[in-house]
């Protein structure tokens, strides 16, 4: 599945838009992660089960884009965006959407 930020494709032509499409997971935090986090705010740095957990969380969110927009018959997806947000103290969702198109 072709997926792009911008609103066209460089060579292609869309044939009809399918509409809007999305890919959600709500993920909550370790608590392994809560304690090196604590002790990361002390001295600095990177917090790698954060990160971790985030890019593991826009993966699947990108998985469950690709699968509705698939089954909406789309050849790519235009205007793509993440969005993020904290549904709980110790869970965050990320939101992977876009619109889904037909090309010629």
């Amino acid at each position: 599945m072709l997926i792009t930020t911008s609103d066209i494709i460089p060579g292609k032509e869309i044939k009809e838009t399918l509409g809007l499409v999305q890919g959600q997971v709500v993920q909550s935090k370790h608590i392994g992660s809560d304690v090196v986090a604590g002790l990361k705010n002390i001295v600095g740095g990177e917090i790698k089960g954060y990160t971790d957990m985030v890019n593991k969380a826009r993966k699947t969110a990108i998985e469950r884009l690709v699968k509705e927009a698939e089954a909406k018959g789309a050849d790519a997806i235009i205007c793509f965006r993440y969005g993020s947000s904290t549904v709980a103290p110790s869970a965050s969702e990320i939101l992977a959407y876009g619109t889904a198109v037909k090309l010629k």
